[in-house]
């Protein structure tokens, strides 16, 4: 039974074989990529995808066309299923274009006027939360990853009694962001007095919760968080919180943000004449052309690390390890390398398996595969067990810091405490 909350956020109930009235094809075309052997069946197995490749989040979206076209060549012979049968195989990606309106709308179209058998999607909870949501109040599988849990969770007025029926997601979680973090800041030279930065959408207002979010950890740890309220996404000036910041002492500065707003940020920091020794930020440093675009002002700012070509995982679908995918992606991009690539990977290794595994291509024998899930992925173990909440497993996550050898940016992992199997590459530096 999907729960009240759900259908207030995406309108009256729709049962998936509903027909749709005109609008639709206002939308853009979506890529669709298609595999169809000469002996498979007349059944083709559709699987939607939605990730942002325009907008703010592009970078998240950047290794969509790569990672698909890998998925690709691997379903040419098509897909055979644990019934026997074999399936060609159609892959559907839209664009979100950073927006959950459109991420919910591209999702709309997939499950109603594709009729895809599974719905994927990724990055930020802009997407994630949407797209899992249409798919919820339409009674169709979904595994969605590259947003950390409660923003995924409660974000969508979770409940952790009754969880969610069709709707499952792996990533890691904000107590992992605070595990990585406060080492890392532990063995810096600070007066552990920090500036928060949190916006105003789903993934600031978890970093900020007073409850489940960065704050109450902050404090039990010993420091000192001013947090100057939610500011809004695309904002053009950060003078208020800077100033806030100085007055406070703040050596420390954490935060989530969007590329562009950290940009600004970090701009008027320098102009106005703060200088804090550590910088943390989630989500906007993720991304090797973002920091590229500081100058030598990207260098010693540090993130939490998803993933990297040093982890210690391989693919259970291709057999590659991180370093040869990271090395197969530059070679065919001649792009530098982004964490996002080892989760868009996982993503559609999770979505093969769970199809090569579902007893018959309908909504519920797919969702049964889901939830049997036990796979070994490129980010590590995939397995839904109940914990934290039935929905949602966790992947491991530790953090680091970019620091500019021979003008180019490393992203150097400098704490591994919790995910211990993950090796250090290196000693935090403080911001000069």
């Amino acid at each position: 039974m999907n729960t009240d909350a759900n259908k207030s956020r995406t309108g009256a109930t729709i049962n998936r074989r509903t027909v749709i009235a005109g609008g639709l094809g206002a939308i853009a075309a979506p890529t669709v990529l298609r595999a169809i052997p000469a002996n498979a069946q007349s059944k083709t197995i559709k699987i939607g995808h939605v990730s942002p490749k325009t907008g703010p989040l592009a970078g998240f979206g950047e290794s969509d066309g790569f990672i698909i076209d890998q998925m690709k060549k691997i379903l040419q012979p098509g897909l055979k299923s644990s019934g026997g049968k074999t399936y060609p195989v159609e892959i559907i990606s839209k664009d979100s274009q950073s927006s959950g309106t459109r991420a919910s709308d591209v999702a709309s179209e997939l499950i109603l006027h594709d009729k895809v058998d599974l719905i994927v999607a990724s990055s930020a909870p802009d997407t994630t939360n949407p797209v899992a949501d249409q798919a919820e109040v339409n009674e169709v599988p979904c595994v969605t990853t590259n947003c950390p849990w409660q923003p995924y969770f409660f974000g969508r007025n979770g409940d952790p009694k009754k969880g969610f029926t069709w709707t499952y997601h792996f990533f890691w979680g904000l107590e992992d962001v605070i595990a990585s973090y406060l080492p890392m800041w532990d063995g810096a030279a600070t007066n552990k007095v920090m500036g928060g930065l949190f916006p105003n959408d789903a993934d600031g207002n978890a970093w900020g919760d007073p409850q489940r979010g960065l704050p109450p950890a902050l404090t039990k740890a010993g420091y000192k968080l001013l947090d100057p309220g939610r500011y809004q996404v695309m904002n053009n000036d950060f003078t208020s919180q800077i100033s806030q910041f100085k007055q406070a002492g703040a050596e420390i500065v954490v935060g989530n943000m969007i590329p562009p707003d950290f940009a600004t940020f970090w701009s008027q920091a320098a102009q106005q004449g703060f200088h804090p020794k550590v910088v943390t930020i989630g989500k906007a440093l993720l991304f090797p052309s973002v920091v590229a675009s500081l100058g030598p002002r990207g260098n010693g700012l540090t993130t939490e690390i998803w993933w990297t070509p040093t982890f210690p995982f391989k693919s259970g679908l291709t057999g590659q390890t991180a370093r040869q995918l990271t090395d197969a992606y530059v070679e065919a991009t001649k792009r530098p390398w982004t964490q996002p690539i080892g989760y868009q990977h996982a993503l559609f290794e999770v979505a093969i398996d769970v199809l090569k595994r579902t007893k018959s291509i309908d909504p519920k024998a797919i969702l049964d595969a889901i939830v049997a899930t036990d796979y070994q992925s490129m980010v590590g173990p995939v397995k839904w067990t109940g914990q934290p909440v039935k929905n949602v497993t966790k992947t491991p996550l530790v953090a680091g810091q970019w620091q500019r050898k021979g003008g180019e940016f490393n992203l150097v992992i400098t704490e591994n405490k919790s995910a211990p199997n993950i090796p250090v590459g290196g000693k935090l530096e403080l911001l000069s």
